[in-house]
């Protein structure tokens, strides 16, 4: 299980709030079928609530089939679907640019596409962090340095390049491909949109754009629910790094906004509509 969140929305029921949290996961294969989660008191602990509350939270998974009691106390993830190998194929091949603030949901809502499609899913973050902590390290930086002048001009171009390549080799051998990355300098960028659309345009493919929208407390909220280090300086000076942010930014082009706030649909749901949105019913 992820690491300890204490902050839910006292504005919603708790309950329903959990029950996405852990239906979210389960989509997005970061709890397995026939895992076993952890008891009713340790998910109380973890979510800051009571225990009556996480039962209720059960309850409705229950009702959906996708957790299941094997005995008095323990409950496991009933996914069998997760083991199911789903593609769709379209007659020519989509790239799917998913964007957002850190903490949006951006490789939540990009397993969960790729769960749905069986396309490829390109994270940046994945592909590219090993390499840049050891560069970083390397040239005397902390690993989690994403601020300094070095990092934004050196290396950040060097992470979207290699993200772009291997989507671009994908593409040129016919298949779709999921993108997860920030994007916030590329998404405002009207010549890098339109020489990208021009290159996947060139191999056969559409390019959609997808922008991760989430609110200030959903955001806080998740980025301390990842325990990530490369955040440690966003989580000291919070207000700060809200200023210089839009949380309201959108994409100068046309695109597709996915609502992650803690109260909004489930990703699954969410991620179907966007695929009927960019393939045609027909397909999905």
């Amino acid at each position: 299980m992820p690491p300890p969140d204490q902050g839910l929305d006292r504005s919603e029921a708790l309950h329903l709030q959990i029950a996405r949290k852990i239906r979210n996961d389960i989509e997005a294969g970061v709890l397995r079928d026939g895992e076993a989660l952890p008891s009713t008191r340790k998910l109380a602990d973890r979510w800051d609530v009571s225990v009556f509350t996480v039962s209720e939270a059960m309850k409705v998974l229950a009702a959906e089939g996708i957790v299941v009691s094997t005995s008095r106390s323990r409950r496991v993830v009933n996914a069998p679907d997760q083991l199911l190998r789903t593609e769709i194929r379209p007659a020519k091949p989509h790239v799917v640019l998913v964007g957002g603030y850190a903490g949006s949901g951006k490789s939540e809502l990009g397993k969960v596409l790729a769960r749905q499609t069986g396309w490829p899913l390109i994270d940046k973050d994945t592909l590219t962090r090993p390499i840049l902590e050891a560069a970083l390290e390397l040239i005397g930086l902390s690993p989690n340095d994403r601020e300094s002048d070095t990092y934004l001009k050196l290396m950040r171009p060097r992470e979207y390049e290699a993200t772009m390549a291997t989507a671009v080799e994908n593409v040129a051998c016919g298949n779709s491909v999921i993108l997860a990355a920030p994007f916030l300098r590329e998404f405002q960028d009207h010549a890098w949109l339109d020489r990208t659309q021009a290159k996947f345009a060139d191999l056969g493919a559409r390019m959609h754009l997808v922008w991760v929208y989430c609110d200030e407390d959903s955001m806080h909220r998740y980025i301390r629910q990842r325990g990530a280090a490369r955040d440690n300086g966003k989580l000291a000076d919070w207000s700060a790094y809200l200023a210089g942010i839009d949380i309201d930014f959108r994409p100068p082009v046309h695109h597709h906004v996915v609502n992650n706030c803690v109260s909004s649909a489930p990703l699954q749901s969410q991620a179907k509509d966007l695929l009927k949105d960019v393939l045609g019913e027909g397909l999905i």
